[in-house]
């Protein structure tokens, strides 16, 4: 399922991919009015998330433009809090209105229920690929193609999943932490470990596959070159 996020704010958009991606969603993001219109009528994604106060158009245009075409769900995520802003902001089409700061599992909820409401279906998929490597993140399995190569503990699910969730990006080590253990569960000796527990398996079962390590950046799950923790 695809989101589109438009935000100017690039830190704060990097931190609403990373949540949608994690929950299971393609993330396309846009840094402007014009931009996000461009990306809507290309991409055609299932829902979008909205910041109101964008360059070269504002988030109420966009979602004004958008609603002459179209139905899909919109979800205005912004700093403006008064009651006018809001009543404004569902009046001009949007289907709920979340005030920043925001909670990631409160996020992930509301889209949830905006999306149940509209009639979307929102069954996650618990298969995860990248390249050859397959995670069945039910059974905590990893194949390749159709052979079974390892069994994961929890932990190791859970951060595979992450890592496949965003293939190619670089996350950081506190990023991870928080995803893997929730806010004040683990630490960054706790996490090297649990990547070179992972990466032993990873690495076992898909030749070409590898979890990186950047330094003082914290790690990627690529196709490149190994790199040693």
């Amino acid at each position: 399922m695809k989101a589109l996020i438009v935000d100017d704010d690039l830190a704060l958009a990097d931190v609403v991919s990373f949540t949608l991606r994690r929950a299971g969603f393609e993330v396309y993001i846009a840094n402007d009015g014009l931009a996000a219109l461009e990306r809507w009528e290309k991409v055609r994604p299932d829902f979008i998330i909205l910041d109101l106060n964008l360059p070269k158009l504002s988030g109420l245009q966009v979602c004004q433009r958008i609603r002459t075409e179209s139905d899909i769900p919109i979800i205005i995520l912004s700093v403006r809090d008064d009651d006018d802003d809001i009543v404004n902001g569902l009046q001009e089409g949007a289907d709920d209105y979340i005030v920043k700061p925001f909670s990631p599992r409160q996020l992930i909820a509301r889209i949830e229920t905006v999306l149940r409401r509209s009639g979307i279906s929102i069954a996650a998929s618990n298969r995860f690929v990248f390249g050859d490597l397959i995670l069945d993140a039910v059974r905590s399995e990893v194949y390749v193609g159709e052979k079974l190569q390892s069994h994961l503990t929890p932990l190791e699910n859970q951060l595979l999943q992450t890592l496949m969730l965003n293939k190619d990006q670089v996350l950081s080590s506190d990023m991870l932490i928080d995803h893997v253990w929730t806010q004040g569960g683990g630490n960054r000796a706790m996490l090297k470990q649990l990547v070179y527990r992972l990466r032993l398996k990873v690495e076992k079962a898909a030749i070409m596959i590898h979890i990186e390590t950047i330094p003082g950046a914290g790690y990627s799950l690529v196709t490149t070159v190994k790199s040693k923790a």
